[in-house]
């Protein structure tokens, strides 16, 4: 399925230690079970410990537009720290996961946070999001807290709940909203896919905003300027055609 962009994020977080079969609590921290949520609108009671990384992929809408999430769960262990930072570099999103019921979790965030903006592009979009609000009984982190770690750091900020599903969704398609949002607003050269960004065949823009889109370097991209500023131009039907046509095979 085409897409106008592809959006590449990032799941940071601590990792929960073993379950015992006989425990009575889950004591990860959720973050493999949230993109579980999202991508396959289901929960996974029990859930092995992320090796390395993890992939998950959806389209969803904004502004009428087709985009496509391109997810990686990472492992918190520290023994995989350095395949984490490998995966900063290349995201436009990080969604940064604590467990509200696990007070060390929450405590950990300032380490998670300075290594991410240390390796990351200055423009990623962060995403903090308190997991397990569905056991607000067993609660060990206010959501104050929460919401006061994120404005003290310039981060969104949702509690959510992977086995309800409460939040998943809106804490996805915020992170995504802002991102596109910084599109539109300049800040990202989506020519530069090192920000976590691509433009997809859906991604050439009507009438009204391909002067945003046309913010590339390159040669080629140049000639797919000029060609772009004819076609939207010119006024005789086969010349708008024929100038398409010549689009299409700079493509391919």
């Amino acid at each position: 399925m085409s897409y106008a962009y592809l959006f590449k994020y990032i799941i940071i977080g601590d990792t929960g230690s073993f379950v015992s079969p006989i425990s009575p609590f889950q004591i990860w921290v959720g973050k493999s079970c949230l993109l579980l949520q999202f991508t396959d609108k289901r929960f996974q009671p029990v859930h092995d410990l992320t090796i390395g990384v993890e992939f998950g992929a959806r389209m969803i809408t904004i502004d009428n537009k087709p985009i496509k999430l391109q997810i990686w769960d990472t492992a918190g262990q520290e023994s995989f720290r350095s395949i984490t930072r490998s995966y900063y570099r290349g995201a436009a999103g990080a969604l940064l996961v604590y467990d509200i019921t696990r007070r060390e979790t929450f405590n950990h965030l300032a380490s998670w946070l300075e290594d991410a903006r240390q390796h990351a592009n200055a423009n990623m979009t962060i995403m903090l999001i308190g997991n397990k609000c569905d056991l607000a009984h067993r609660r060990a982190v206010s959501t104050e807290e929460g919401e006061q770690f994120a404005k003290e750091n310039g981060l969104i900020f949702m509690e959510a709940s992977a086995k309800t599903a409460q939040n998943v969704e809106e804490a996805f398609i915020s992170t995504a909203a802002t991102i596109y949002k910084k599109i539109q607003d300049g800040v990202f050269d989506v020519s530069n896919e090192s920000y976590g960004i691509k433009v997809g065949y859906g991604g050439i823009p009507g009438t009204l905003g391909w002067k945003r889109w046309l913010n590339f370097s390159s040669r080629r991209v140049l000639q797919l300027k000029l060609l772009i500023f004819e076609c939207f131009d010119s006024s005789n039907c086969v010349y708008r055609v024929s100038t398409l046509y010549c689009l299409l095979l700079l493509f391919l």
